[in-house]
């Protein structure tokens, strides 16, 4: 299995890949609607045997400067639970780093995303509308979130989704 960027020939199968995890097409259209506003800032596939088998989106928030928010990942149906999705996030968060972001932001299960150093008291001190004990941050560079606050503003087509 490789991990690497999405590409335009991409597009199809991963909206396949999302829509079949999910059982749904909202993130499928999320992940669609950040590509055409410009948000989407990391989108890596997992590829097997030239198949598509997982994908990760890391868009750009409005607020905090320079964080990013982790959403979707997917993995296929069959392929679920064999650490694809670990290895996307890691991959991505790896990525981030590199590029010089400051932080990421994921609403999720805690049990899942703290094992990659996702903390609900990192993101306590900010503002969102999701649930806390599921809203989660990162610091990819150490003290980058710990004098900051305030409110957690998504890319307009999270915001769409209502």
């Amino acid at each position: 299995m490789i991990i690497r960027e999405e590409t335009p020939e991409d597009i199809a199968p991963v909206r396949r890949i999302i829509v079949e995890s999910f059982e749904q097409a909202t993130e499928a259209d999320l992940v669609d609607g950040l590509r055409q506003s410009g948000d989407s800032v990391i989108s890596l596939v997992a590829e097997e045997d030239s198949e598509i088998i997982g994908q990760i989106a890391f868009s750009k928030l409005q607020a905090p400067d320079r964080c990013l928010a982790l959403a979707p990942v997917s993995v296929h149906p069959d392929r679920q639970n064999k650490g694809i999705g670990s290895k996307l996030i890691r991959e991505g968060l790896a990525r981030a780093k590199k590029a010089g972001w400051q932080g990421v932001f994921v609403l999720g299960d805690p049990a899942y995303y703290t094992r990659f150093g996702f903390s609900a008291q990192m993101a306590d001190k900010f503002e969102t509308e999701y649930p806390k004990q599921y809203f989660m941050a990162l610091a990819l560079v150490p003290d980058s979130l710990k004098e900051r606050s305030g409110a957690v503003v998504y890319a307009p087509p999270f915001q769409a989704l209502g």
